[in-house]
């Protein structure tokens, strides 16, 4: 029998764009209610402040994770595979290693060339509100950005086009943070962007660039104490200061500017993509298809 040929409803809600604006507008109504209702029922208890924002980042991921599995469940109708619970473990140890190794080896080169000195050592539950904001910025931004930006146009343009694309925007919002610069924007997307994405094309499976992002972002704000990608320093078990080139420091925006962090995050993806190229998983553009 042959298949029957898509109609002009199904060719305009299969469209790409189509599909990126209606998750990304399915996705965010639902954390943005769901945040703002679990915000007031948090005000009416008495929990320390610490403790509402931790139970609402878990929350509001959770909302985020059920809505893109949802959203994909029906409109692709298919099992939404890339956040199975098969590997979690392998996944999440791995990734976790690989941003605590980044961002440490980023912090290293600093302490080596005298620019970052420990004043003070604080209580482990300072870690609290970056663990928090690390955890769920890691969520929503790789379900936005890797899920459903770089998924859908790579099913098109294929795996390195995807790749390129997301990486421009994912650095390009970070130009609306404190002090960015397009070349700490550019910075994000070739250390994050890149990375990132071929975290999720090596794995097809989003715990895997969760866990980089979240231990990239983690060890920088809530271990060592740095600025994350121009925000304000927030409580950390590290209580330190960071001087010298900004070429080495990152400047006001913090270690992510930095220009080691580009080499490193670099060397990190060039394994991945080669680990990708090696185990056929690169999707080629639809065009190259036919």
């Amino acid at each position: 029998m042959e298949a029957q040929p898509f109609t002009t409803k199904q060719k305009i809600f299969n469209f790409p764009l189509i599909k990126i604006i209606l998750a990304l507008i399915v996705t965010m109504a639902l954390v943005i209610i769901g945040q703002q209702v679990i915000g007031k029922l948090l005000g009416l208890t008495s929990l320390d402040r610490n403790y509402r924002n931790l139970i609402k980042g878990i929350f509001v991921s959770a909302l985020a994770i059920t809505g893109y599995i949802l959203f994909f469940k029906y409109y692709e109708k298919r099992k939404v595979t890339e956040l199975a619970t098969n590997n979690l473990a392998k996944n999440l140890i791995v990734g976790i290693l690989i941003g605590v190794i980044l961002q440490s080896l980023t912090i290293l080169v600093i302490y080596i060339n005298g620019g970052f000195n420990i004043v003070a050592v604080n209580p482990v539950s300072f870690i609290i509100i970056p663990l928090t904001v690390a955890f769920t910025a890691a969520i929503l931004e790789e379900i936005l950005i890797r899920g459903i930006l770089f998924r859908v146009l790579e099913e098109k343009l294929g795996s390195y086009n995807a790749l390129i694309i997301s990486a421009i925007i994912f650095g390009a919002l970070h130009l609306a943070n404190p002090s960015a610069t397009l070349v700490s924007a550019l910075c994000v997307a070739i250390e994050a962007g890149i990375l990132l994405g071929a975290a999720f094309m090596y794995s097809r499976n989003l715990w895997f660039p969760i866990a980089i992002h979240f231990a990239w972002n983690f060890m920088q704000s809530g271990v060592f104490g740095a600025i994350t990608s121009g925000n304000e320093k927030t409580e950390s078990l590290l209580v330190t200061k960071t001087v010298g080139s900004v070429w080495i420091t990152g400047g006001e925006f913090g270690p992510e500017g930095s220009f080691q962090a580009i080499i490193f995050c670099s060397i990190a993806s060039v394994i991945l993509l080669f680990l990708c190229q090696k185990g056929n998983k690169i999707v080629k553009p639809y065009w190259k298809n036919k």
